[in-house]
């Protein structure tokens, strides 16, 4: 098998050798022998002859389709040479060229990039093919070509075995600027990746977004549409339609081609590495390639006019492809290019900021609807594709909105009417508290302040009362972490306090108006005012003592609302906060007790009636606040909780010193020691003559029940007589009993009092 597949080689060679390829006569546009040769491959004609034989033989087919143009490009080169020979630009050294016309044929093309890479001076025009060609020396030094992308592709390849310079005037394909694959090669025009990026740039600056493309169907414009297409998208760019038409094309615009053409042959004198490093200038303008061995040229940007029913081609700017600008000549054409914003190439119109694009599966992405941004959410540029989030903690924005807007910041400020009218209320206790004070202060030796607990006790509740009133201050204002901690401590710690001196008094009370000698020495040894006082207020001050260290209030901001801020006090914790108020009711309920069992006193003495009052107005006022409390949010709940204590401070203190100032300011004559006395007294006779008739009704029953048996057998009219006598005697025996004891009571009564 292999000795079959060595002769089959062997017999193919043969052919090839004994059939030499055959070249058309106008295969070799032009050669000229120097020193150094120069290639060139220009597409003088358009494309190949077609030949009807098939299959074909193997050979170079004859071009048709002349092209001027390109033609002209091939004197320019021929040109540039002889200009540089007849200079001293390169003395004693003659270039020669050796020009290719590559029909505009891939194939073509590299028949003659064969030719290049043949030995120097050597008998045959084919490569040599060796494993070292350091001491090899092809034919040319270097070559000027090709005209297409796809050619310079092909050809570039071949070059790269000898790394020959091919140096292209037209070729702009982004794939050649890829030095791995094409180290060789280099161009005096930029990549395609800058014209379609000037493009995209210049189609946003005109402000369009619904376009069509139109490329060629080669290498060149599929690579350039792809890249085209990239960049367009990314400035929200859509392609209404893409065109493709066939390649080769010619371009009459002949004279930009020779300037260009002019440009890079001159160049071409130049080995590979000498040419990364050159730059030239021209008319002012310097050229030199950069790493990637394309050369910074900008490009041209023109108008086509029809003029007459004529297409005219106007220059209108220059595109700089470092800094990414339209470089204009004069106003005139600078207005030109400005006129192209008045161009409405738009599948949709342009969405104003406060709104955002709304697009469809359906739908194209440059063809949308504009709605308004929702709340809380703002588009500061026109057509953004969706709005952007406020910091609800911070911002807010309206419908529609084009930014954020701060929240405002809320709290029960001073100058609020609410805050104003409790604080109005407040000073109206505190000089409720200092006129109480002034009066038991003038009237300090009279019955009604030594009955309620004198002058010190007196002092202390309105102290008390007066730090009540006073706390509410710390519920209004902008909170602080100071405030937030003294405004519940205050109030619970005086409260309680004020609780406890009331609760010695109800028992003291309790303990003066009671008959019963069982309880009177029960309540006797319990009545310890100082020890109650401190221990009661002693343990809420412990209580609010640890709220303090472990969970104490703090200032808190609560965004929760859509558009303000609200500014309050944490109370740390809920348990600490409740456990201080079910300590107050607890005491406020036990002092309830007492005063409810001494309600009946006298009326000059009916203090335990009004505390009874007070205690219940406590009751309902706290009762309604824990639902209130509950269920209210913002700036206006601490004045929840001001109202709560205002109702409680006032119902305490009306109840406890208001009665009193009205007998000490209205009822003088009541205010006296006798009158105070007989009052007692009436009292006291009236309590003895009930308990009295209670043992009187008690031992008659017993008696009549004795009396009355069923052994007695007769005699009934004189048994009923002696029942009757019997009771009689004891009703007044009992009678001097209960007046004795009146009197006895009215003297311990007066001596407690």
């Amino acid at each position: 098998m292999a000795l079959l597949i060595a002769l089959i080689t062997c017999f193919v060679i043969i052919l090839a050798t004994s059939q030499p390829c055959q070249t058309p006569d106008d295969f070799v546009a032009a050669t000229s022998l120097g020193h150094i040769m120069i290639g060139g491959l220009f597409a003088i004609h358009e494309k190949l002859l077609s030949s009807e034989d098939f299959p074909r033989p193997p050979g170079i087919q004859k071009c048709v389709g002349f092209e001027i143009s390109v033609f002209l490009q091939t004197l320019a080169m021929i040109h540039s040479i002889e200009m540089i020979n007849n200079s001293t630009l390169l003395s004693g050294v003659k270039l020669g060229y050796e020009i290719y016309d590559t029909c505009t044929e891939v194939t073509v093309a590299i028949a003659a990039a064969l030719k290049f890479l043949s030995k120097f001076n050597g008998s045959r025009e084919i490569m040599e093919f060796k494993c070292n060609y350091s001491s090899y020396t092809p034919r040319v030094k270097a070559v000027i070509g090709a005209g297409y992308s796809e050619i310079s592709m092909a050809v570039s390849r071949i070059l790269n075995l000898q790394l020959m310079p091919l140096v292209s005037y037209e070729s702009t394909a982004e794939i050649l600027s890829d030095k791995i694959r094409f180290p060789s090669f280099l161009r005096t025009v930029p990549s395609d990746f800058y014209q379609t990026k000037a493009m995209a740039h210049l189609i946003q600056k005109s402000g369009w977004n619904w376009i069509g493309i139109i490329t060629t169907d080669d290498d060149y414009g599929r690579q350039a549409l792809n890249t085209f297409v990239v960049q367009t998208v990314a400035n929200n760019v859509c392609i209404a339609f893409k065109e493709v038409l066939p390649a080769f094309i010619s371009d009459d615009t002949i004279e930009i081609r020779i300037n260009q053409t002019l440009e890079k042959i001159i160049a071409e004198a130049h080995l590979l590495e000498v040419l990364k490093n050159v730059t030239f200038t021209d008319g002012g303008n310097s050229f030199h390639f950069d790493a990637h061995g394309d050369m910074n040229t900008g490009y041209d940007v023109v108008f086509w006019k029809d003029v007459n029913g004529h297409m005219t081609i106007t220059k209108v700017a220059q595109y700089d492809l470092k800094n990414d600008v339209f470089i204009t000549t004069d106003q005139e054409t600078k207005n030109e290019l400005q006129n192209l914003k008045q161009i409405r190439s738009k599948c949709s119109k342009e969405c104003s900021p406060g709104q955002m694009k709304k697009t469809t599966r359906s739908q194209h992405i440059c063809c949308y609807e504009c709605v308004n941004c929702p709340e809380n959410h703002y588009s500061n540029q026109t057509d953004m594709d969706h709005c952007l989030l406020c910091n609800n903690k911070t911002h807010w924005a309206p419908v529609k909105s084009t930014t954020c807007f701060e929240k405002e910041v809320e709290y029960l400020n001073w100058n609020d009417f609410l805050a104003i009218l409790l604080l109005a209320l407040s000073l109206l206790g505190i000089m409720f508290v200092l006129a109480i004070g002034i009066i038991f202060t003038r009237n300090l030796n009279t019955p009604v302040v030594k009955s309620s607990g004198g002058l010190m006790v007196c002092y202390v509740i309105l102290l008390c009362h007066f730090l009540n009133f006073t706390s509410t201050g710390f519920f209004i204002g902008e909170p602080q972490d100071f405030t937030c901690k003294t405004r519940q401590t205050l109030f619970g710690v005086s409260f309680t306090l004020c609780i406890s001196c009331i609760l010695t008094k109800s028992l003291k009370i309790l303990l003066a108006f009671s008959f019963d000698p069982n309880l009177q020495n029960f309540l006797r040894g319990l009545y310890k005012p100082i020890p109650i006082i401190f221990t009661c207020t002693g343990v809420q001050v412990v209580i609010c003592t640890l709220w303090l260290i472990f969970a104490a209030p703090a200032v808190e901001e609560d965004v929760s609302l859509p558009r303000v801020i609200i500014l309050e006090c944490e109370e740390g914790s809920v348990l600490a906060f409740g456990t201080m108020l079910g300590y107050i009711a607890i005491l406020a309920f036990i002092c309830f007790i007492f005063a409810f069992k001494g309600r009946k006193l006298p009326e000059n003495y009916n203090e335990a009636k009004f505390i009874t009052f007070g205690m219940l107005i406590y009751f309902i006022a706290w009762i309604t606040f824990i639902p209130v409390y509950a269920t209210t949010f913002g700036k206006h709940l601490p004045a929840v909780e001001i109202i709560v204590i205002l109702i409680s401070n006032y119902g305490i203190l009306c109840c406890t010193f208001f009665p009193k100032c009205y007998v000490i300011l209205c009822k003088q004559d009541t205010n006296t020691k006798s009158a105070f006395l007989k009052t007692i007294y009436t009292y006291s006779s009236h309590s003895a003559d009930s308990l009295a008739m209670s043992h009187v009704s008690l031992d008659s029953t017993h008696s009549s029940n004795t009396m009355t048996s069923p052994s007695s057998g007769g005699k009934p009219a004189a048994q009923q007589k002696s029942r009757d006598l019997q009771t009689q005697a004891l009703e007044h025996t009992f009678k001097e009993n209960a007046t004795s004891a009146s009197k006895t009571w009215s003297r311990e009564r007066n001596l407690s009092i």
